[in-house]
Parts: C-alpha cells; sequence; structure tokens
C-alpha cells in the first residue's frame, strides 16, 4: 500500500469499570503508528461489542479485541498496534 493512505479505525463499546461504552482511549496507541507511517486516520464508532477494524479502501484489513490494546501510549511496544500497521501497509 502506499503511503498516506485513507484508514478507517471501526470501534465499539466495551465495559470497563461497570460502565459500557465506546471509548478512543485504548486506540491512542494504533493511530501515533498509523499517522508516523504517514497515513491519515479516522474512527468510526460501531455496535460490535470489543471489536476493532481497520479497513484500507474499505476493505477489513485487521480485526482484533480492543480490551487486547494496549491503553494509552504510542503503540510502539503494543504488538496488536504492529500487527495492524503491517496488515495496512501490506493491503492493496
Amino acid at each position: 500500500m502506499p503511503k498516506n493512505a485513507r484508514v478507517t479505525i471501526q470501534y465499539g463499546p466495551y465495559e470497563a469499570c461497570g460502565v459500557v461504552e465506546s471509548r478512543k482511549a485504548r486506540l491512542a496507541g494504533l493511530e501515533a503508528r498509523l499517522t508516523a507511517e504517514g497515513h491519515s486516520v479516522s474512527f468510526q464508532e460501531i455496535e460490535n461489542w470489543n471489536a476493532v477494524q481497520i479497513l484500507v479502501n474499505g476493505e477489513t484489513v485487521y480485526k482484533c479485541g480492543i480490551k487486547d490494546l494496549d491503553y494509552g501510549g504510542d503503540g510502539i511496544i503494543d504488538p496488536l498496534c504492529s500487527e495492524a500497521v503491517k496488515a495496512v501497509e501490506e493491503a492493496y
């Protein structure tokens, strides 16, 4: 995939401290890694619980559970962020 791809991160609600809602805090590292590679990132809430889907050109290239991502941070040491960036880079 060439640089500057348009990446959409879809994310669903999850439970934290007894409250269920959609939050982007666990996506900060993923966003940081993708923007560092030159991609533009947009977010879209979905209804699927505990879900993250990454779309490039309308096609899903990566999926994981949102609670599996590290909370906050820059995503450098999160292995799932590395997998997601690789999936975006290999998309065509």
